[in-house]
């Protein structure tokens, strides 16, 4: 299944207009975690945080409301979330963790769980992993370039970021809009995911990304029995609007068109590398 395992799949939005207000589409991560941390599901969760330099992220341990909403928006570059799960757990004595990450850091997540190799119980301290829907990921500087040799806007003055349509854009705080075909990023890509079969998180408690879903709406795939408690809860308390994904345009249809390309496109790539060298005394690690 292209898709993964999942409960249920539905659109929504946060009912907060503080979180909507900020947020890449439906506010689905942010309005998450803000629950689970009134609600004492979690401690804190590990999100990508603003750091000293324009749209590069910095994972941060969010404990309040408001290092949430300081953390929305999605980064279209590296943020080493996973890095922070010991800190989380030893530097500010968090007992239940939620984390959000890309599908290789929901399987980081899931093999520290399977084997915790110097982690001790580090692991059974996630309590809530939500996973964000992602084609491939970039580097600071290769988002840098895009945006300001590509896009011809400085990196301080965007507003946002995103990917959609066959395109990227960059909005600013002048009201200007740059957008560039995804042909042209491609060049700037991390290779690591080149080798990813994975578009829509399918290891995460709950999943979430625009495709799929209308303007300001987000996607989301409720995976796991963890993932359908807090997301249950969650509606009963009226944080979310929803639709049914079937009354909805352009629909789960999309998300699994994406998905398939990406896997179909990125198994050509390991099966290329699974054969290269053979016959030349190489080893190779694919194998």
């Amino acid at each position: 299944m292209v898709l993964g395992n999942y409960k249920s799949v539905v659109a929504a939005r946060s009912a907060d207009k503080e979180i909507l207000k900020g947020a890449q589409d439906g506010g689905i991560v942010t309005q998450l975690f803000a629950y689970a941390l009134e609600e004492g599901i979690i401690d804190g969760a590990i999100v990508a945080g603003p750091s000293d330099e324009p749209w590069k992220p910095e994972p941060v341990v969010a404990t309040t409301k408001a290092e949430l909403l300081a953390a929305r928006g999605t980064k279209y570059n590296l943020s080493p979330n996973v890095a922070l799960l010991k800190e989380a757990t030893r530097s500010y004595g968090l007992d239940k963790v939620g984390i959000v990450g890309t599908p290789c850091q929901m399987q980081a997540v899931r093999k520290a769980q399977l084997y915790p190799i110097g982690m001790r119980d580090v692991p059974d301290k996630i309590a809530l992993a939500i996973g964000i829907f992602c084609m491939e990921n970039f580097s600071y500087q290769s988002i840098e370039a895009i945006v300001e040799d590509h896009c011809n806007q400085k990196l301080e003055s965007v507003t946002k970021m995103d990917i959609g349509k066959g395109k990227f854009w960059a909005y600013t705080e002048r009201g200007a809009v740059s957008q560039i075909p995804l042909k042209i990023t491609h060049k700037y890509e991390q290779p690591g995911c080149h080798v990813c079969l994975d578009y829509v998180s399918n290891l995460a408690d709950v999943s979430t990304g625009s495709v799929g879903a209308p303007d300001g709406w987000s996607t989301v795939f409720v995976r796991t029995a963890v993932g359908d408690d807090v997301w249950a809860k969650a509606i009963a308390a009226g944080c979310f609007e929803t639709k049914d994904i079937a009354d909805v345009k352009p629909g789960l249809d999309l998300v699994t068109k994406l998905a398939t390309e990406k896997i179909t496109k990125n198994q050509k790539t390991l099966d290329a590398r699974a054969t290269f060298g053979v016959g030349k005394g190489l080893r190779n690690p694919y194998l």
